[in-house]
């Protein structure tokens, strides 16, 4: 070891010499027979670090940055990190961070301005006291835990000696630190330079200067570029990139000239020093006020900025703004030892160099051991992080039983991380944690299990400094033991519960990363938590202790929270997986869905009396796990509860009638008498004289001339003769298309508008009351009913040829855009022979749709259809809807469910008919009879079955529970062959004759179904 420099405090570590000042290196007898790794150099203290992992320092000790009272003029260990694997050291003006091998980063000394990184600004301790929790070798994520700090005065300065694990930085993988005077910088796996402490001329690189800062900081302009290595200065900062080129930048104090710049102004801003262009400068060092830059091609060692003590090495005490050699003599080696040591050793060539203070240092080895030369920017594999790779696992895996070995290893490829991308390559992380935990080496498992467990899931930061560690929750479900359900409870729960933590810019760069997922890996992700919640529910049903039942609580609304996020983050990315993945269909087997949302109704209700008080999680707060089959159980649990509180409000009024003459009775349902020939006028009239609470009665439809009694299936032909008469063209209410035989509220009618609140109306009674009509709105309708905007893609829907249009605009790549539409921010409508140009925007009809503007022109053009043109028909049409459905149960369904609720769907499955339909009396699945019976059925046409169901049942759609959920019922009749088969819709019962030839039961089911409206007496 060589140095040259300022020893009056003795921060040159030669012992108790006379000099203040030494002019030219010389040897540090102190560490012969000792192999140096690593020196931190202070203004007036330097620390060394040797092989073995042990550190000693020397010099000041004013301020308790040796970390010990010892003698200071030699080096001397710090007894306090003998417990440490110490890898890197660094020392600043009056305080000292080490770097050990799991990536932790140990302060102590000065922490006035922040440089600690401790998040506070104490001054000092003078004595070290820590304590570090001991754990196994080979777990990668080492926290430490301070047990005792000291606090004491010395002048009336206040000191911290002990050293402490800064946990800000505890979740990145750390590298490297440097300490400056008042600043401290951290270099992470990634090549990410944070920094902290003092930033009065902008040495923290943050593009401004002046209040310190006590919490690490990401330098965002340096973002996006490896770096190697990184160095700090009095006042002033180095960046020496991983390229090829050995790139430096610097910022910070230059008043000196020790940016390199060739000017004494100081840098905010990184900023490359274009003096060392041409020069693959591999190692740099910074002192107080000067710097050191190594050239081993060249051979040459160049330094800058202040040179009062001779610490630039010019043989002048002169400062110099721009890189200038360090005098010596140059053979054939890269820098040769001044004249006066060449009689004592043999030629020798510098191996790393260190600056500080007002001294600098270099490390040196012999002539023919020139292969152990520095270079910052080839990764050390004994100092990186460890990384899982194919030939690790190999390694394990072919490890003899036992405890497995740490291995350490370096893969830099990961620099294109941001918020927008993650740099993880998914595929591979599951391949690699899938030969890594193999059912024939389990030792290997249950060591990561027990790790995971206890250290790294308990010890996730909720507010990471860097996207970077964030990684891990990306990777981290990837290994199969997530999937073991035995670790539910220890590990794949808390994992949800430490993400649920993160603050909402990281859970933001987690969405943003899962939307770019492919969609079986997200699904994956469901999948997961989806079981987790599945398991609990068999716990709970299987039966949980009281005193279990709080903790049973928490982990169920952890994981469903987190499958909350999920969706979440699925519906914003325009569904990764479709919504019904999230679907839990085992619910309706493990909980009671009607008691679920009557519990969850009373907390809408009365939210300060349940709160924190019940311990009960409902999953209507999460409505995205129920099935179609589930939601249906929850409207019609509404629908009842909703009829009941109207019946007994009119069994109250008609209760109090009796004794009190202003108070009128009222009729516990709502009745509707209606004329076939004026269904429409008939209804408006009744529905005009009700209350709203009418519309919450059960729902009663009587035909003038009928003598059927309503059990639903005279209910279900109003529904159909009514909409089918206002849905008529006559009306001119809705238009109709085509392409699609879907319609859409026409904005030029001339009808009453109140129309459309009837018709709002009927929709809602047909949900509530759970019968089907014929509707054919695009799904664009129950969005807008559920306050949700409708998109391009709705629109494809309604109008494919204008979608497809409007898609190839958005899709065209040419720069001829213009030319080619030719359009501008209008609309052409037809109305009644009559073409009327629309503007979409104020003056649109001069604004061209350009390649800037045509996702605007595409936005504007749907929203004219969906919202603008319609708004006035629309509003009165969900006035009359919430009238009905109202409510906090419609929140529970997507669209494409509530348009399943309202008009069935066509998914027709006339086997599972079969196969669910029920026989009476002396029919039953092989009688004669039912077997031409269903010979003839399934003969029958496309078209004629429908007509059967419409017959049978009152509507040719099926529920949106399929084909098992209409329960037909065949039963003989006392009749003969010459009689029709008779229907009675309100049970779906079929009375059937017993006919005894194909031919003869053919002619009469057709003739029966032909002849479907009516109702009488059978």
């Amino acid at each position: 070891m060589l140095c040259w420099g300022n020893a009056s405090y003795g921060q040159l570590g030669l012992g108790g010499i006379d000099e203040e000042i030494v002019l030219e290196p010389r040897k540090c007898e102190y560490f012969h027979g000792k192999q140096v790794c690593d020196v931190g150099c202070g203004r007036r203290h330097t620390a060394f670090l040797l092989e073995d992992g042990t550190v000693y320092t020397c010099g000041c000790n004013d301020l308790g940055q040796l970390g010990h009272e010892k003698s200071r003029k030699k080096p001397e260990q710090v007894v306090a990190l003998d417990a440490q694997i110490i890898v890197a050291m660094s020392c600043g003006e009056s305080h000292t961070l080490a770097l050990n091998d799991k990536g932790q980063i140990f302060s102590w000394g000065l922490g006035s301005d922040g440089q600690l990184g401790l998040n506070n600004f104490e001054e000092c301790v003078r004595v070290p006291r820590f304590i570090c929790q001991s754990y196994s070798d080979d777990e990668t994520r080492l926290q430490t835990t301070l047990t005792f700090i000291r606090k004491q005065t010395n002048n009336d300065r206040l000191s911290v000696s002990v050293n402490r694990n800064i946990k800000s930085l505890s979740d990145v993988q750390i590298t490297q630190v440097a300490c400056g005077y008042w600043h401290s910088h951290a270099l992470s796996r990634g090549g990410q330079v944070f920094s902290w402490g003092q930033n009065r001329y902008g040495q923290l690189g943050l593009g401004k200067k002046g209040q310190s800062i006590s919490t690490p900081q990401i330098i965002k302009s340096l973002q996006g570029i490896p770096f190697a290595q990184i160095s700090a200065g009095g006042a002033h900062s180095f960046a020496l990139t991983l390229s090829g080129e050995g790139g430096v930048f610097t910022f910070g104090a230059g008043g000196y000239g020790q940016l390199g710049h060739n000017s004494t102004n100081h840098e905010i801003n990184p900023r490359k020093v274009f003096e060392l262009m041409g020069s693959v400068v591999t190692q740099i060092a910074c002192g107080r006020q000067h710097t050191l830059a190594f050239t081993p091609s060249s051979g040459k060692m160049d330094s800058f900025g202040l040179g009062g003590n001779g610490q630039l090495g010019t043989r002048s005490s002169c400062n110099r703004k721009s890189p200038a050699p360090v005098k010596g003599i140059y053979p054939y080696i890269y820098f040769l030892l001044p004249s006066r040591c060449i009689a004592e050793m043999e030629q020798c060539c510098v191996k790393r160099i260190y600056a500080g203070g007002d001294q600098s240092f270099a490390n040196y080895c012999t002539a023919n051991n020139l292969q152990n030369l520095d270079d910052v920017r080839i990764k050390d594999p004994h100092r990186g992080i460890c990384t899982l790779t194919e030939d690790i696992i190999q390694k394990w895996l072919n490890h003899s039983p036992g405890r497995v070995p740490q291995e350490i290893s370096n893969h830099p490829d990961h620099y294109s991380t941001s918020s927008k991308c993650s740099g993880v390559d998914m595929n591979m992380a599951r391949i690699l944690f899938h030969r890594v935990i193999q059912q024939d080496h389990p030792e290997i498992a249950q060591q990561i299990a027990a790790s995971l467990e206890k250290n790294l899931i308990p010890r996730l930061s909720s507010s990471p400094p860097d996207i970077e560690a964030l990684r891990l929750y990306l990777t981290l479900p990837e290994c199969p033991l997530f999937k073991d359900r035995n670790n539910y409870v220890t590990i794949v729960i808390p994992f949800a519960k430490s993400l649920l933590s993160l603050k909402e810019a990281a859970l933001r760069v987690l969405g943003n990363w899962w939307s770019t997922f492919e969609p079986p890996v997200f699904q994956l992700l469901v999948e997961l938590y989806k079981d987790v919640v599945v398991y609990l529910l068999q716990m709970h049903k299987v039966g949980i202790p009281s005193v279990e039942q709080r903790i049973f609580t928490c982990f169920l609304d952890t994981s469903l929270r987190f499958l909350e996020i999920l969706h979440t983050v699925n519906e914003r990315a325009g569904h990764i997986i479709q919504y019904d993945k999230f679907y839990i269909h085992e619910l309706d087997d493990l909980i009671d869905i009607r008691n679920d949302y009557v519990t969850w109704i009373q907390r809408q209700m009365y939210p300060m009396v349940s709160l924190g008080h019940d311990g009960v999680v409902t999953l209507c707060r999460y409505p995205f796990v129920f099935d179609a089959q589930a939601k249906t159980t929850l409207l019609q649990t509404d629908a009842v509860i909703q009829m009941q509180m109207a019946v007994d409000q009119a069994q109250m009024q008609n209760f109090s009638s009796m004794f009190l003459p202003a108070v009128e009775s009222v009729n516990p349902c709502l009745i509707l008498i209606v004329r076939r020939e004026n269904i429409v006028g008939d209804t408006m009239e009744v529905l005009r004289k009700s209350k709203n609470v009418d519309y919450k009665k059960p729902l009663k439809v009587i035909f003038v001339g009928e003598e059927a009694v309503d059990a639903g299936g005279v209910r279900k032909e109003f529904f159909l003769l009514i909409m089918k008469e206002l849905l008529d063209p006559k009306y001119g209410m809705f238009r109709y298309y085509e392409e699609s035989m879907l319609i859409w509220f026409s904005n030029k009618t001339f009808e009453d508008i109140d129309l459309f609140n009837l018709i709002g109306v009927i929709c809602g009674l047909a949900i509530y009351n759970l019968t089907i009509v014929e509707l054919n709105f695009p799904v664009a309708l129950y969005k807008k009913l559920l306050k949700k905007k409708p998109t391009l893609d709705d629109l494809k829907e309604l109008m494919p040829d204008v979608g497809r249009s409007l898609q190839q605009l958005l899709d065209y790549t040419e720069d001829d855009l213009e030319e080619t539409f030719c359009l501008n921010f209008t609309i052409t409508e037809e109305n009644y022979g009559a073409t009327e140009v629309l503007e979409l925007v104020p003056n649109g009809e001069d604004i061209n749709v350009n390649k800037s503007n045509r996702q605007d022109f595409v936005n504007a053009y749907v929203d004219y259809v969906f919202n603008t043109s319609v708004a006035p028909l629309f509003e009165c049409f969900y006035a009359g809807f919430h009238k009905v459905c109202g409510g906090k149960v419609l929140e529970l369904f997507q669209p494409n469910e509530l348009q399943a609720m309202v008009i069935g769907n066509t998914n027709y499955d006339w086997t599972e008919l079969e196969k669910s339909t029920e026989y009476k009396g002396e029919y039953w699945a092989d009688h004669p009879t039912i077997r031409l019976f269903w010979e003839v059925f399934h003969s029958l046409p496309l078209e004629k079955k429908k007509q059967f169901l419409l017959f049978l049942t009152g509507s040719d759609r099926i529920p949106i529970l399929g084909m098992k959920c209409l329960k037909l019922v065949i039963q003989p009749t006392g009749g003969g062959e010459h009689y029709l088969p008779v229907a009675h819709t309100c049970f779906n019962l079929l009375d059937l004759p017993k006919y005894t030839t194909l031919e003869t039961l053919r002619e009469k089911l057709l003739q029966a179904i032909d002849h479907n409206q009516g109702f009488n007496l059978a």
